[in-house]
């Protein structure tokens, strides 16, 4: 039985090194308030996007892109996909692709992201669309908003060098992450943390 792609959950480099990531988007005003923050700081990260809010959203896609962002596919409506086929995962895959395609066409998509991390057969048939599994090393649960103050606390205690950090812009109300990371990317730049992306 072949073995499946490996997941990806780290960004090269030495020393204090990490990547920040956010699924669900693209999702106003929290993508568009979060896109003014790492400007602000330079920073690069991935999104992994829903291919539905792709469809209502194509100028923050276009935004993101234009900033100099990475795109991940994440699936067209954040379905747990872990157990299903290897035909309907394709044809899933293929269609958020499309959705992306229509909003920014001609870019890169190098990653995907299964919703919920139920992998399943996913890896496999997205490497067969050239692209690789991203996975994370740090998720703070800021899906279920416990208070910006909590969520810093989190991602201080919990970075590590290399690591992927797993947040969301979209999926709900994201304020509180976005301003967790207004608050924590100039608390990790002074305490000379680097910010990176995975290897595509």
């Amino acid at each position: 039985m072949p073995t499946s792609p490996p997941i990806l959950d780290a960004v090269p480099g030495d020393g204090n090194v990490l990547g920040l990531s956010f699924d669900d988007g693209p999702n106003p005003p929290d993508t568009t308030r979060l896109l003014a923050v790492l400007r602000e700081h330079a920073v690069k990260a991935v999104f992994c996007l829903v291919g539905q809010q792709v469809r209502r959203h194509p100028e923050l896609v276009r935004q993101i892109v234009d900033d100099g962002h990475v795109l991940g596919n994440h699936s067209m409506y954040h379905d747990d996909m872990g157990d299903w086929p290897p035909d309907r995962i394709r044809a899933d895959l293929q269609a958020t692709a499309a959705a992306i395609e229509a909003a920014v066409p001609g870019t890169p998509v190098p990653y995907w992201r299964a919703p919920f991390g139920s992998w399943g057969e996913t890896p496999a048939v997205a490497a067969e669309l050239g692209m690789r599994s991203l996975g994370w090393r740090l998720a703070v649960f800021d899906w279920q908003p416990p208070g910006t103050r909590t969520l810093v606390r989190r991602l201080l205690a919990g970075v590590s060098p290399g690591a992927v950090v797993l947040l969301h812009d979209g999926g709900g109300d994201r304020s509180q992450t976005v301003e967790a990371v207004a608050r924590v990317i100039p608390m990790l730049h002074s305490a000379g943390w680097r910010f990176g992306l995975p290897a595509s």
